[in-house]
């Protein structure tokens, strides 16, 4: 990969700015945690995975405030920010489980020096970073054996190294058959409103050389329709307890699509994207956007100025409709008994 999403640099985070993507490459440099948390909001950077690295580092960023005050006192000042930082976007489970376990080391610190514990919070943050990297790995090379030779994969919108800290979840599957010399074209869709498939997944494919096909989303069933694609990969956000999956909106018709057209649908995801405390995909917060989103994007009105606008930034597909989940673990049946 030519590009890095997030590194650290002395006391700051270093950010790629995704919504600079496919024109340019454009990084940030932040010692504010509350700039981290506006860059998560912003999709700055964005995907399960990634969020919750960054989360992860702003709370080390944060923790490099100098202040005038005993560790015990800034211990909790650190835990006050860290629930702030956790509530930035509710959906992916990852930003909490990410920021939690940054949490869990300062609450576990029974020293009373401040740049020993700052030490210790960093690098708890740099082992999520480092631990995702080979979660991707694994992902893509147990997804990899399900893939055979001359395959075409749709995906929707970027489950790719933009995504996360390593090669990406649904990503990683055509990259590690790739690498395996098994020839794999991809069809991404657009991914409305935002267009990360366009923007991102379809720029990252290229430079990986992968032969990619952009169109829109509802294109899919066309597509499929025509027997133009084997097998569906997506990433996701969190998967409830019951199997229940929560992506990126328009994944669900997307399942369903390939439910009636008899095409594998499968979920590629790390184990931190399983939240066993939540019992069904009807339990998971769905995040709503800023309707200028989908009236304004780009900065250009596509819509009469007044119209009521609903922008749910996810769906829940069920465990219904998915043939089997890939993780670093293995490879896990979804529901629909194939």
């Amino acid at each position: 990969m030519n590009f890095t999403v997030i590194e650290r640099v002395g006391k700051k985070a270093r950010i790629l700015d995704q919504t600079s993507l496919p024109t340019a490459l454009v990084y940030h440099e932040y010692d504010d945690y509350r700039d981290i948390m506006q860059s998560i909001k912003k999709l700055e950077i964005r995907g399960a995975p990634a969020i919750g690295i960054a989360g992860a580092f702003a709370v080390a960023v944060a923790a490099e405030i100098d202040v005038d005050m005993e560790v015990a006192q800034y211990k909790i000042i650190l835990s006050q920010v860290a629930r702030e930082i956790k509530n930035v976007r509710p959906t992916a489970v990852n930003l909490g489980w990410g920021v939690d376990r940054v949490v869990k080391v300062i609450e576990n610190y029974d020293g009373a020096d401040m740049d020993e514990l700052r030490g210790f919070i960093w690098d708890e943050a740099q082992a999520i970073l480092d631990e995702d990297k080979k979660l991707c790995d694994k992902i893509g090379e147990n997804g990899a054996e399900l893939i055979s030779d001359g395959d075409t994969i749709l995906t929707h919108c970027n489950a790719g190294a933009l995504a996360t800290g390593g090669i990406g979840t649904a990503l990683a599957v055509i990259y590690a058959a790739k690498k395996q010399g098994k020839k794999v074209s991809v069809y991404a869709d657009e991914t409305r409103p935002l267009l990360q498939g366009a923007r991102l997944t379809s720029w990252e494919l290229m430079q990986e050389g992968v032969d990619v096909t952009l169109i829109t989303d509802n294109m899919a069933a066309m597509v499929m329709r025509q027997g133009k694609i084997d097998k569906v990969i997506v990433g996701t956000d969190r998967v409830a307890k019951n199997g229940d999956v929560a992506n990126k909106i328009g994944t669900y018709g997307v399942a369903v699509l390939a439910k009636e057209h008899s095409i594998p649908f499968y979920v590629a995801l790390p184990y931190s994207t399983f939240d066993n405390d939540i019992p069904t995909g009807d339990d998971i917060p769905i995040e709503e956007r800023d309707p200028s989103e989908i009236t304004d994007w780009g900065g250009v009105q596509t819509a009469p100025r007044g119209v009521k606008v609903y922008s749910p930034a996810f769906d829940i597909t069920p465990r219904e409709l998915v043939t089997a989940y890939i993780t670093d673990q293995g490879v896990t049946p979804g529901g629909r008994g194939e």
